[in-house]
């Protein structure tokens, strides 16, 4: 899966560079994408936008994605990810501060696959990206890009 992207969804530069560090101490070499709204977030699963035009059979292995984003919260980009046929299957880790109760359940309840809260400590967020690279880029066998059956 080296070639498979990661889309990173994250409105704060200093978790943005926090995360590309982890991915880098991990030898994590697969491409990423960054985008810092749940606009820009749409946009690039679905072509639009500054996307428009783009490969939308070349997914993400994975989508890392922040709650708490401008513009368009990360709950309403895994409402509509789920309501697409493509995106009712892409792997979806939920990657927040957010300790709240009814954003985890939210979270599932719309499909994530995976919700993380993000460690304060270096070394845990570390682990925590070592551990989501070798499971989602490794392990994990993704679902054919084809419509196929659930």
């Amino acid at each position: 899966m080296k070639n498979k992207s990661i889309l990173l969804v994250e409105d704060n530069p200093d978790d943005v560079k926090l995360t590309l560090h982890a991915l880098k101490e991990c030898n994590i070499a697969n491409k990423v994408v960054v985008v810092s709204d749940g606009v820009e977030a749409l946009d690039y699963l679905f072509g639009t936008g500054a996307y428009a035009g783009r490969d939308l059979s070349d997914r993400p292995a994975v989508v890392l994605l922040d709650l708490k984003l401008p513009r368009v919260d990360g709950l309403e980009v895994l409402r509509r990810m789920r309501a697409d046929d493509h995106g009712k299957r892409q792997p979806v880790v939920v990657l927040t501060s957010s300790k709240e109760e009814q954003d985890v359940v939210a979270s599932y309840d719309l499909g994530a696959n995976s919700y993380i809260l993000k460690p304060v400590d270096f070394d845990r967020f570390i682990e925590a990206v070592r551990q989501l690279g070798l499971y989602w880029l490794l392990l994990n066998e993704p679902p054919p890009n084809g419509k196929g059956k659930p």
